[in-house]
């Protein structure tokens, strides 16, 4: 039987990007994971109590900010899962490598027709508000009942591991970190300094 588990996402982070990378390589590799992405806001987590939630703003208002660009993935994870590796991976290279702005919408429109994606079909996803709800039920229930804090988390059950890999794309590293989720003998082991 498949190993279920869901990793937490947002575009912005580096960390997310290598965790997802060598994820989506150990998936098409064969890997028997059973996978829920989660999306999770990095722009959420810093509103202070009492302010507006990025949910209930709108998208103008977002500036440089990861909810667009959430909110496409939720909209291609959920609507158009065929394509939803391709896209994830697409746009964490958008922001990552090429250094492109995925809080604006022709950036994302850009990177959903690369992968064969019908980018004005995304943009209707989006237009129904069914993304919005997504990003806040599943962010909120991230935080309400796991504690999540951050970018890339594994959720395993009642478990939940914030992790950090170093290396992109590499399975093994990601394997590994996913079998220390089981374990509760350990709660943090971070170095102070890698060396490199």
């Amino acid at each position: 039987m498949a190993r279920q588990f869901a990793v937490t996402w947002d575009y912005r982070c580096p960390f997310a990007r290598n965790a997802h990378e060598a994820l989506v390589k150990g998936l098409r590799e064969g890997r028997d994971w059973d996978v829920r992405f989660w999306p999770f806001s990095l722009d959420q987590i810093h509103v202070e109590e009492g302010d507006t939630p990025v949910w209930e703003r709108g998208l103008d208002e977002q500036g440089t900010g990861g909810v667009r660009a959430l909110l496409w993935g939720i909209a291609v994870r959920d609507a158009f899962p065929d394509h939803f590796l391709d896209f994830h991976l697409a746009v964490f290279r958008a922001r990552h490598d090429e250094g492109q702005q995925i809080a604006e919408e022709p950036v994302l429109r850009a990177v959903a027709g690369s992968v064969g994606l019908d980018p004005d079909a995304v943009a209707d996803e989006i237009a129904s508000g069914r993304p919005l709800k997504a990003l806040e039920a599943e962010h909120t229930e991230a935080v309400d009942r796991w504690a999540v804090f951050g970018v890339p988390t594994i959720i395993e059950g009642d478990e939940a591991v914030f992790v950090r890999i170093m290396e992109r794309g590499n399975v093994d590293d990601w394997a590994e970190a996913l079998a220390l989720v089981g374990s509760t003998r350990i709660n943090e082991f971070k170095r102070t300094k890698i060396p490199r």
